[in-house]
């Protein structure tokens, strides 16, 4: 039996060797000359490969979209799972402190290297520079038009990947499946306007970062940049905004609390009981709640605060000021910035026309997606690794059967 595997990152190895565990013949057909570019760069080049062991109704929770679909993959596959699948190979994992999970060796190499072992000891075929420009359902599987010609297999297993334009989708429309509009997901939030920029490099560790007039909400480290701010925050935010961001061409009003162990009160009682403490020392010299002297210099600006002032001659105006931007600093948002070898989106295949038990089309027998060429994307931290490894296993497994 042949099985077909359309795309060579992550969840079309991951889909290929565990297709090939029982003796099937199975040829991976991607259409650049790399292999696994995105597990490459991924990670600032290490690989963020999972994220730390959760319990599932937790873990589900990272994803934006998909997450009563993946509730189902992961009772089969999951961060346990994928951590057992790379140690047993000789990859050792380590957590970070924020759950992250890198190999040990800090080198997205090893990674790749594990899975190009493991798809040549089940004797994958791999097929680079070779694209499938047409997918035919055929009475014994699926006939592939290709780069190099007709390929028939009796099985496929669709692992594109994300697209950020509805074209890439093009060669599976003979298969009449619902492809939601990609859109960008994990993006940077530009503010081509605002002063705040020209402090690029600066971060805080706690900050909270909210879309005015939403729901929408999260808390961690937030990166000012020479475009905007960025940080996890931000990027998880982005993600699960995407869909509102896009309808608003993604003008918006952030609204950044830069010590989310802070509430409006507990800033302004924490200067005032400070004046009292140390009544004598300079507002700007001293910076308070864990914020980089630059960027405290900022607020104080921006609260009317001159240089050399000192804290016993603040005015309960700038006080009220100084409060206000640490608790509710207004960033007006004109656009965005992905990272585009990492790019993330949203949209894709329907998840209402796949068996989330197996990943088969509700349509077509013996065709199978894994990844992000399905409509499921996740927050940073490794979530949508962890998506592609589980869904690449299901896929892979169901249809070597």
């Amino acid at each position: 039996m042949k099985i077909g595997v359309i795309g060579g990152g992550a969840a079309g190895f991951f889909a290929a060797i565990h297709a090939s565990a029982t003796d099937r013949e199975v040829t991976i057909f991607e259409k650049s000359p790399k292999l696994l570019s995105k597990v490459k760069v991924s990670g600032g080049g290490r690989c963020n490969v999972t994220h730390k062991p959760m319990e599932i109704s937790k873990l589900v929770k990272n994803y934006p979209r998909g997450e009563k679909f993946l509730k189902c993959v992961f009772t089969k596959f999951k961060s346990e799972d994928t951590i057992r699948w790379f140690e047993t190979r000789g990859v050792e994992l380590k957590v970070e402190a924020d759950g992250r999970m890198f190999p040990v060796s800090d080198s997205s190499q090893s990674i790749i290297d594990v899975l190009l072992k493991e798809a040549r000891k089940l004797k994958v075929t791999i097929k680079k520079s070779c694209g499938v420009k047409t997918i035919i359902p055929d009475p014994n599987g699926f006939k592939l038009d290709t780069d190099e010609g007709i390929f028939l297999v009796n099985k496929l297993i669709v692992a594109t990947g994300g697209h950020p334009k509805s074209d890439s989708y093009s060669f599976l429309k003979n298969l009449n499946h619902s492809i939601l509009d990609p859109i960008p997901s994990l993006f940077t939030f530009n503010t081509p306007k605002e002063s705040l920029r020209e402090l690029m490099g600066l971060s805080v560790t706690d900050g909270l970062v909210k879309i005015e007039g939403t729901k929408l909400t999260y808390r961690g480290p937030v990166l000012v940049t020479h475009w905007g701010v960025s940080g996890p925050a931000v990027l998880k935010l982005s993600a699960f905004g995407a869909q509102w961001l896009r309808d608003r061409n993604y003008v918006a009003t952030a609204l950044i609390n830069w010590n989310g162990a802070f509430g409006e009160e507990e800033y302004s009682i924490h200067i005032r009981n400070y004046i009292l403490a140390h009544p004598h020392r300079k507002v700007m010299g001293n910076s308070l709640f864990d914020i980089p002297s630059r960027l405290w210099e900022h607020f104080c600006i921006r609260s009317e605060i001159a240089v050399g002032q000192l804290f016993c001659t603040l005015s309960k105006k700038q006080i009220n000021k100084l409060v206000q931007n640490l608790f509710c600093y207004i960033l007006k948002v004109e656009g965005k910035t992905t990272f585009k070898e990492e790019f993330v989106t949203a949209g894709g295949i329907s998840l209402n026309e796949v068996n989330p038990e197996t990943l088969e089309s509700k349509f077509h027998p013996n065709l199978y997606f894994a990844g992000e060429v399905l409509n499921i994307d996740g927050i940073t931290g490794g979530f949508n690794f962890q998506a592609a490894w589980s869904t690449g296993f299901l896929a892979g497994i169901a249809s070597s059967n």
